[in-house]
């Protein structure tokens, strides 16, 4: 049997094609058997007689989640942890189950954006944040060491799984309570593009509980059809459906609902740096935003740090992955930050990206405003950017492409301040990932196409 890769975590857990290494159901119970050694580890507690740690497990809609489901719950029962099963939920629910059922840890089956063939895991400490790197390698130190490979509990003490059925109400509670009590949506329709993910059930809930009047699409997932031409990747979509039906604002999600993209009522995107600059000046607006910093990725637009300055405010960046984002949050003990891709934290409510209490951040700001969302997202001034996702058939360094390094430098140089140019691979899929900014949208996009080709000629794909 081929061997699980040494290296299986990303930049969001575990992530590849289903029944692929290490996408696997040997791989994954072993990865089960691993995480309910070390989360017990993590969180040490003094249990009552008979008692046993807890995990929870969720998943979004693929078929596969199943297979891997049974998977790590023959992994985790197998050390002696129970298991609280919840059935499918979006990524942020998992963390805030996690927290309200007191559990050991939480562990999410999804490949979010990806399509349906892929699967993966996500890992949330018992306090419901992410886990950082160190813990990571534990975990996958264990599973390839086979260290744990005698701990085999017998008769009453090995694990037992449970189904938990009020998750759903309990996530669409804990929701409705960042939107506030003296506030109704009665006024507005609002289309949903829930991208037969994970939030199928939970958005639309929310926002008609909320008051709303909602327009639901892609709502009917049967196991191969999530983010199938629709959701956060496909934004065309949502700006279909809110010019068909009129709507005031559309809210569409990634296949975990850990992420949003908004629409305006004229048809308009409004992205991740759109939101995050509408939410950032309302709290500096407010004396809310945490030492006036506001945290985003390399990824997001310099036009954020300008809006920001330009109120008191300042941006500090990191590296890509919301993961990067909610530590840096952490560190600084700050409470809002988030990525262009739509991976928003607002750290006063929850302690990962979410995708419906961001997009209920931004309606309560409209409703405060008595603003169409047109017109809020004028705070921030983009800088024009290329960006360029192509496929490769490796990851060599970067800086071992020559004629890439060449052309990039000599972009740079170009720009001489007033831009960038960002390289770096996908640490979800084979591909690599180009974003240059600069004034002059024409000249950028020219030396995208330039770089692309360079790129291409060394390791593309095709």
């Amino acid at each position: 049997m081929k061997q699980p890769p040494a290296k299986i975590f990303g930049t969001d857990g575990v992530r590849g094609i289903a029944n692929v290494e290490p996408v696997t159901a040997e791989t994954v119970l072993k990865l089960g058997r691993a995480a309910a050694h070390v989360f017990t580890q993590l969180n040490p507690r003094t249990l009552p007689e008979g008692a046993r740690p807890k995990i929870v497990l969720g998943k979004d809609t693929r078929r596969s989640g199943y297979m891997l489901e049974n998977a790590l719950v023959a992994g985790i029962t197998s050390l002696g942890v129970d298991v609280l099963v919840i059935g499918p939920l979006p990524t942020p629910g998992v963390a805030y189950i996690t927290r309200s059922l007191r559990a050991d840890a939480g562990i999410v089956l999804s490949a979010s954006h990806n399509p349906y063939a892929d699967n993966g895991i996500k890992f949330f400490r018992h306090d419901g944040y992410k886990l950082d790197d160190q813990v990571e390698s534990q975990i996958e130190d264990l599973v390839f060491t086979g260290k744990i490979d005698n701990i085999r509990p017998t008769a009453g003490n090995i694990g037992r799984a449970t189904r938990i059925d009020d998750a759903l109400g309990r996530y669409v509670e804990f929701a409705k309570t960042s939107f506030p009590r003296r506030m109704s949506l009665e006024e507005l329709r609002i289309a949903v593009d829930v991208a037969n993910g994970a939030a199928y059930k939970s958005t639309p809930c929310i926002l008609r509980e909320l008051g709303a009047e909602v327009v639901v699409a892609h709502d009917e997932p049967n196991g191969m059809n999530i983010n199938d031409g629709c959701g956060s990747t496909y934004p065309d979509e949502i700006q279909r459906i809110v010019e068909a039906t009129d709507a005031d604002v559309g809210i569409t999600h990634d296949g975990d609902a850990d992420r949003v993209l908004l629409c305006d009522e004229n048809g308009e995107i409004v992205d991740g740096d759109e939101i995050l600059a509408i939410a950032a000046l309302d709290l500096l607006n407010s004396n809310q935003l945490r030492d006036n910093t506001l945290v985003a990725t390399v990824m997001s637009n310099f036009g954020l740090d300008e809006a920001l300055a330009a109120n008191g405010g300042k941006v500090i960046r990191t590296k890509v992955g919301d993961r990067y984002v909610i530590e840096e949050m952490m560190k600084k003990n700050l409470n809002l930050g988030g990525e262009q891709s739509g991976h928003i934290i607002f750290r006063d409510f929850t302690t990962t990206g979410d995708g419906i209490i961001s997009a209920l951040q931004i309606l309560r700001i409209m409703h405060e405003r008595g603003q169409p969302l047109s017109k809020l997202k004028k705070c921030l001034k983009k800088y024009p950017q290329a960006q360029r996702n192509l496929p490769v058939k490796s990851k060599p360094p970067i800086e071992e492409l020559r004629e890439v390094v060449k052309l990039r430098d000599e972009v740079e140089r170009e720009l001489a301040g007033k831009g960038r140019v960002l390289l770096r691979y996908s640490g979800t899929e084979s591909k690599i990932r180009l974003l240059i900014e600069g004034r002059e949208f024409d000249k950028i996009d020219k030396h995208a196409n330039r770089i692309a080709d360079a790129i291409q000629t060394a390791i593309g794909a095709n």
